[in-house]
């Protein structure tokens, strides 16, 4: 009948001591009032079953009406007390655990933050919005399982059963035999329970990504007729989801019935004994009424103390995903002592620098090369030869596997992450804009700066006049991902939040191969005002648009094959010149911007 707690493994016994010790702790004061309103109701329930000996001694006493309803009183406000007590805790639990959630979210937040691009690079995002929207709720639903089970459901076993003991003994030895049966086969269940909760949030992070897939790339999903096709993906996964959630359910009911079973074995011993005493040896009627009753109130939660292991296995998968990401070093956490990079002139030194994605790939391999200040330096080569790398390798995007990268003589990886950023300006390719309005979308680069400011940087941007044709203007939303702007629009305005950025470098990866020629020679444009004064870095596989840079730098196989100017380049009749053959004939002249 009353089935204890089941053993927990140790990785378990540590997973629970650490949810304690970095969020239990923080709310002891809360978990304190709700176990004392929870021991509350638990005394209330004991002393309601100990009250029914004299209630039915005194039903066959002629003087006892006055008593019976002195008790008649008294179980109402038990009870009463007991509606009250359970609402408060209740109430604490729910806000406590709201708390533990928030907290959580905003961690796992804060650490993801500060991963570098390889840790984002090897996962798909919907495995971090399935972490943070649902196994974030691992961590409350555990600790209040715990609190929830060793507060409400064990005192209460334990005040009833020390009713049991008080009013018969030999019988609460009867009703507590069953206890072994029920050890040995719940303890069965544990495995399957834990195995089916981790497929179940798998298969909710494949819906999320199968889902997010769909809506970012339904232009591609329908101009394939790939309609079956995800609906084909979709349905596998949510028929896993639904496979793995009916297994863990049905592992979970098993000990419904089990408890059921036994509980009947038990009562029905009791019953046996107990009516025997009362009919043959005269016992105490109101004791046996009074025992039963315990027994008959203590099922419940000792029903629920039986299922504490089973439900624990759901909560701690979820902190389990949880940790997983959390225990990942966080590689760009703020170191404090790191000077602040102070960029005089603007030089980059990249010396014999190396690296690769993956172990034994080399993408860059001992690479030598210079960005002089004030002036505009191209990368050119075949794709894949670490042009973009080096981009993202200079904003420390990446760290280096060998050598370093110098900006005015101090390495980057020797000073304040932020201070070297904020002295960079980026434009990709591949604009992102966020949710918001265009006026929004430029503030980035400068998240204090006027509307004036703003509308300046636009106009540099040369994306003032196509904002102003808008009819909420600067406050047009851009949709997501930008989907409501042309290329040219999206990318003018990144050029506009580099712009009001004013930083004194400016790297751009390929900034106009997604154009068409008008919109090229737009961005263009504003591309020429933002280099202008400042050390710029520039990646294009269109080499039309690099003919008149400083230097150029040509990229192959992680190493600077040739560098000089456009003309010295071609002069020299070696890669680059292939290269510009290959784009513009063997013969062809360069149309100079």
């Amino acid at each position: 009948m009353l089935t204890p707690v089941e053993p927990v493994e140790p990785d378990s016994y540590v997973m629970l001591r650490r949810l304690f010790v970095e969020h239990g702790r923080a709310h002891i004061k809360s978990y304190a009032i709700a176990g004392l309103l929870m021991a509350v109701g638990a005394a209330a329930t004991a002393v309601s079953a100990y009250l029914l000996k004299p209630v039915l001694n005194n039903m066959v006493d002629a003087d006892g009406f006055k008593t019976l309803r002195a008790l008649a009183w008294g179980v109402f406000g038990l009870f009463a007390l007991r509606g009250l007590a359970t609402w408060g805790y209740m109430v604490v639990l729910s806000r406590t655990g709201n708390k533990i959630v928030a907290d959580v979210q905003t961690r796992l937040y804060d650490h993801l933050i500060r991963q570098d691009m390889r840790f984002f690079q090897d996962r798909h995002s919907s495995e971090f919005m399935t972490r943070l929207a649902l196994a974030a709720g691992g961590v409350r639903d555990t600790l209040q399982a715990l609190i929830t089970s060793l507060g409400r459901d064990a005192l209460t076993t334990i005040g009833l059963v020390a009713v049991m003991i008080v009013q018969d003994p030999m019988m609460s030895v009867i009703a507590l035999s069953v206890l072994p049966i029920a050890v040995l086969v719940l303890g069965r269940l544990i495995k399957r329970i834990r195995k089916y909760a981790r497929r179940s949030f798998e298969g909710s992070s494949d819906i999320m990504a199968i889902m997010q897939e769909t809506v970012l790339g339904a232009r591609i999903v329908k101009s394939f007729n790939l309609e079956n096709v995800m609906h084909g993906r979709m349905r596998r996964a949510i028929e896993e989801v639904r496979r793995s959630a009916n297994r863990m359910s049905a592992s979970m009911a098993l000990s419904s019935p089990l408890s059921d079973v036994l509980a009947g074995m038990a009562i029905g011993a009791v019953i046996f004994y107990g009516s025997w005493r009362v009919t043959i040896t005269h016992a105490d009627p109101g004791s046996f009424f009074s025992f039963v009753a315990a027994l008959l109130l203590a099922y419940d939660p000792a029903k629920r103390l039986a299922r504490l292991k089973l439900e624990l296995q759901n909560g701690l998968t979820g902190a389990r995903l949880i940790y997983e990401v959390l225990d990942e070093p966080a590689v760009e956490k703020p170191v404090e002592g790191l000077p602040q990079l102070a960029v005089s002139e603007g030089r980059i030194t990249v010396d014999k620098v190396s690296f690769g994605y993956r172990e034994d790939e080399a993408v860059l391999a001992g690479l030598d090369l210079v960005v002089q200040p004030n002036m505009t330096t191209a990368l050119v080569g075949p794709s894949g030869g670490g042009k973009s790398t080096i981009i993202g390798l200079i904003q420390r995007l990446y760290t280096p596997s060998g050598g370093r990268i110098l900006i005015d003589g101090q390495d980057v990886s020797a000073v304040d992450l932020t201070s070297l950023r904020a002295k960079i300006a980026f434009v990709a390719q591949d604009v992102y804009l966020f949710r918001g309005t265009i006026r929004e979308n430029i503030a980035l680069g400068r998240p204090d700066a006027n509307f004036d400011e703003i509308m300046n940087a636009a106009r540099k941007a040369y994306a003032h006049d196509f904002i102003s044709d808008f009819a909420d203007g600067y406050d047009t939303s851009v949709g997501e991902l930008g989907a409501q702007m042309s290329g040219g629009q999206r990318q003018r305005i990144a050029i506009a939040r580099a712009i009001l950025k004013n930083a004194p470098i400016i790297l751009l990866d390929e900034p106009t191969a997604a154009l068409d020629s008008e919109s090229e020679r737009e961005v263009q444009k504003a591309l020429d005002d933002l280099k202008a004064g400042r050390t710029t870095l520039v990646v294009a596989h269109r080499l039309q648009t690099i003919v008149n840079s400083d230097r150029i730098y040509v990229i192959e196989s992680g190493r600077a094959l040739e560098s000089g100017t456009h003309t010295e380049l071609m002069e020299r009749r070696g890669t680059y010149h292939s290269f510009f053959a290959t784009q513009f004939g063997e013969d062809a002249e360069p149309v100079r911007p």
